[in-house]
């Protein structure tokens, strides 16, 4: 058997119990259109959050806190603005976060439902989970990955700066893409 994995109903979990999110190994990315173009690729360097997987898969939970103005597109003038009161208003709402209210199963697929904060705005939000499995790192920590993400609007969040386009269309997409890859170590 694999290091902090167990069998339920034939399915590959998590052992039961805590796990904190290692920062050094996991990534909180975003994707969103620009000009309808491109699809212009950001992250968050720094992030902390702690998962609680129940004996009974159902019964876990996650709560991840984001630092809002730890946002990186690898572009200095666009990180200031994405900081600004125009988008995620760092100054009034220094942190994103994402509490879990349930997780299911269904059709095969690992369903993370939650709500999302983001610049003073909560929604419910769903994402697709891989498992990636468990191992022992060489200090003797058992760990677990996952993959997971979702969709959202971000106007659903009060993040509605935009710049029409001479030829049509928008500058910043609407959509936008929210992907993790996570490694958390397990405590208890």
């Amino acid at each position: 058997m694999a290091i902090a994995v167990r069998t339920v109903e034939g399915i590959k979990v998590p052992e039961a119990g805590t796990y904190e999110i290692d920062p050094a190994h996991s990534v909180v990315e975003f994707v969103v259109r620009h000009l309808g173009l491109a699809r212009v690729r950001g992250r968050f360097n720094e992030f902390a959050g702690t998962l609680q997987i129940g004996d009974d898969i159902a019964s876990s939970s996650t709560v991840v806190t984001i630092q809002a103005a730890s946002i990186d597109t690898r572009d200095q003038g666009r990180d200031t603005h994405l900081r600004s009161g125009d988008f995620l208003d760092v100054e009034n709402h220094p942190t994103l976060e994402f509490r879990s209210t349930g997780v299911r199963h269904e059709a095969g697929e690992w369903l993370l439902d939650g709500e999302l904060s983001i610049a003073g705005q909560t929604r419910p939000v769903t994402l697709d989970v891989e498992f990636d499995g468990g191992a022992k790192d060489p200090w003797g920590n058992a760990r677990v990955g996952f993959q997971a993400e979702t969709k959202v609007n971000r106007e659903d969040f009060g993040l509605t700066w935009n710049q029409a386009l001479e030829t049509g269309g928008w500058l910043v997409g609407k959509e936008v893409k929210i992907e993790l890859s996570v490694e958390a170590i397990q405590q208890s």
